[in-house]
């Protein structure tokens, strides 16, 4: 599709965490790599900064004035953006980030591709480790950036490519999922929930999307499917490639069993070997548990992926402590669906069972925005004793009718016995946390953005005290 005189590249959206970690590797490569974006926050801001790529803040014709010769347009970018515009009038070669991915990097290679509404993160970079320690140098590109690989993309010469396939729409001008454009040969499906209510109307639309993902399965590829989720319970009933279940029920070809949760660490078991695991709760459980079916299939054995797991050390913004200040722990973690939430909310009551937890949200997403959750969230906040909710992102724009209704959240969170707040941004929030916040409590914020940089202010906030 691509001419290979190709030298410059800019990419319109840099800022996401996928885009970020692409245009590094795309560098390290040795191709000429400029970006623009409105706002990057961390930990993409530092990451981009200590690779020297060129990023301009703000959209403008006059970034693109060299007329790089391919413009990668991110998926949040829209018609009326004015270097998109640029792009169109001035015919310039122009692709979305999977489209990129697919002709350069993974064409070609044994792709193992993870996806699933939750956990798709933790398990790529797990997965990814557990070839990297064992000497397989894999390309990836994972939504996020592990703390033993210290970035979120590298292409090599190996034969593997690892890779985070999100069900996302790929570009206004590709409404494909991305994960379509990836040549899975191995397909993870760790879960499958409604999400992303500006792309889905509904649950259906989503399962379909995932049934045009399976399909791209080769006959000498393999299928992995969470075989506890009833969601994807019909999607793995196909012919066309080998299927393998995996999960805690007894009629998974890959079970776990004999779970033990400590406050720092995992245990289970399958019928050959007891895995050990540096990561808390049951879902890490099912995604390090995905990650063991997919790598014993590539021909890993039990004890290589053990000594993986050994030095895992996690990924940013996934219970990520930001530090402690005042006796008061801070912990950052980009869960943003009600599932996502109540998952961490647990592993976090099992690492500190008898701690003050504060749970502060901020429902930025297109779907948390709106009052698709509005059921399931106060919920999801089981484990939580406190629940501070932020002022909801760019209301306006939605109809009466389709927003997340706050009040009524705060009224339903209070009837299951929790603190609840709803206030106007961070700096009310770290006021009023910080004002009643003891040594011993534990803070964690839930934003799939920067926040106004919010755990930094918790910190600072509570280390005047």
């Amino acid at each position: 599709m691509f001419s290979t005189h190709i030298k410059s590249v800019h990419f319109v959206g840099i800022g996401g965490t996928a885009m970020a970690a692409a245009a590094a590797a795309m560098q390290d490569k040795g191709y000429t790599v400029t970006g623009s974006d409105q706002s990057v926050y961390e930990p993409m801001a530092s990451f981009l900064a200590a690779k020297k790529i060129k990023v301009v803040n703000g959209y403008a014709e006059q970034n693109l004035a060299g007329k790089p010769d391919l413009v990668v347009i991110g998926n949040a970018i829209s018609r009326g953006n004015p270097e998109a515009e640029f792009v169109l009038d001035h015919k310039l070669r122009y692709c979305s980030l999977a489209e990129l991915l697919s002709e350069f990097f993974i064409q070609g290679k044994r792709a193992l591709v993870v996806s699933g509404t939750h956990g798709k993160t933790t398990t790529t970079s797990l997965l990814t480790w557990v070839f990297e320690h064992n000497g397989l140098n894999p390309s990836y590109l994972i939504g996020g950036i592990p703390n033993n690989l210290g970035q979120g993309a590298r292409f090599t010469d190996s034969e593997w490519f690892i890779i985070e396939g999100d069900e996302y729409d790929t570009a206004f001008f590709d409404k494909r999922s991305k994960f379509i454009h990836y040549h899975p040969e191995v397909a993870i499906i760790n879960n499958l929930e409604f999400d992303h209510a500006d792309i889905f109307e509904n649950l259906a639309a989503v399962k379909k999307t995932f049934s045009h993902f399976i399909r791209l399965v080769p006959r000498n590829g393999l299928l992995l499917g969470n075989g506890d989720d009833a969601n994807l319970a019909p999607l793995l009933k196909v012919t066309h490639c080998p299927v393998k279940r995996f999960g805690l029920g007894e009629h998974n070809a890959v079970q776990a069993f004999n779970l033990q949760f400590g406050s720092t660490a995992t245990t289970f078991e399958i019928p050959s070997f007891k895995f050990h695991l540096n990561l808390v709760g049951e879902l890490n459980v099912r995604n390090a548990l995905a990650v063991v079916a997919c790598a014993k299939h590539c021909g890993l054995k039990n004890q290589q992926i053990q000594a993986a797991f050994d030095t895992f050390k996690g990924i940013k913004r996934r219970m990520e402590i930001k530090g402690i200040a005042g006796g008061v722990t801070v912990v950052d973690d980009f869960g943003h669906h009600p599932t996502a939430i109540r998952e961490t909310l647990k592993a976090l009551r099992i690492k500190y069972p008898h701690e003050k937890i504060w749970a502060i949200f901020e429902p930025r997403t297109n779907t948390t925005r709106r009052n698709v959750f509005q059921e399931e969230l106060p919920y999801a906040f089981a484990d939580a004793n406190v629940v501070v909710l932020s002022q909801i992102a760019r209301l306006e724009l939605l109809a009466p009718e389709d927003r997340l209704n706050p009040v009524q959240l705060m009224e339903e969170l209070k009837m299951l016995g929790k603190e609840a707040a709803y206030l106007a941004d961070a700096d009310a929030i770290v006021s009023h946390v910080t004002k009643d916040a003891r040594g011993g409590d534990v803070i964690v914020v839930f934003s799939n953005g920067g926040f106004d940089g919010i755990h930094g202010k918790l910190l600072a906030q509570l280390g005047r005290r």
